[in-house]
């Protein structure tokens, strides 16, 4: 359905007539109408966490324009902290497999009762089946930018690489591909499955390909019964 968006939603933006910078060179910026905030509206409402996945490959380079996009997240002093790693190698994705598989036991035994039963029967990762795996690391000790808005706030390292993570999301989704977000990992297994260093801190491991059965506007968890999502104004306050 929204396989293709990218493009089509370029048609959509037209230049301005721009305006004067500090350094007095005229620039356009694009206007954005309401058939794109439309579609806009649908990509974020159509994202969805996917775990049944196609075997089919993916070329290359959508994976590649996907990184691209996520590159374009914001980030706190210009520090672009995030770090994408692939995996590739059958021996190192049984190693995630492993922790998962151990990690899910462990926290199956935090529910009991119907809760418990309703959580054995989720799908609660697709890493057997993706074709695309990419564990996302943060870079704790990174130079760039200077270490500028972090000071008081050095988790502000960590939330902008969820602003890559989710700015890659949307592209893949844009494309017609699925990502799936595991958390149920042990950090430290997965930054030994990927051989990098103690400092590069795990904030996801993806699941990338073509989904295996049709997406659903509302979220697998709302529709097993496990959670209902609430409107914005439960999390609104003006004071």
């Amino acid at each position: 359905m929204l396989k293709g968006w990218l493009e089509q939603s370029l048609k959509a933006i037209t230049p301005s007539s721009g305006r004067q910078t500090m350094d007095q060179k005229l620039v356009t910026y694009p206007h954005f109408d309401q058939a794109f905030r439309e579609k806009f509206e649908d990509l974020l409402r159509w994202r969805r966490d996917i775990r049944h996945f196609e075997q089919t490959s993916v070329d290359p380079r959508l994976i590649q324009s996907c990184l691209t996009m996520a590159n374009l997240a914001p980030s706190v002093g210009l520090s672009q902290p995030w770090r994408f790693v692939e995996l590739e190698n059958p021996a190192r994705r049984t190693k995630v497999i492993r922790s998962f598989e151990k990690c899910n036991a462990s926290a199956l035994q935090a529910y009991e009762g119907e809760k418990r039963h309703l959580y054995t029967s989720l799908k609660l990762e697709g890493l057997r089946q993706a074709p695309v795996q990419f564990a996302v690391f943060c870079d704790e000790r990174t130079s760039k930018g200077d270490g500028l808005g972090k000071q008081s706030m050095p988790e502000m390292l960590n939330y902008s690489v969820v602003t890559a993570i989710y700015s890659f999301w949307l592209a893949a989704r844009a494309h017609g591909l699925g990502v799936g977000w595991v958390s149920i990992l042990e950090p430290s297994e997965i930054r030994e499955a990927c051989d990098v260093p103690d400092h590069w801190s795990l904030i996801a491991y993806l699941c990338v390909g073509w989904p295996a059965l049709d997406p659903n506007i509302s979220p697998e968890l709302e529709r097993r019964g496990w959670e209902n999502r609430q409107p914005h104004p439960d999390f609104y306050k003006k004071l």
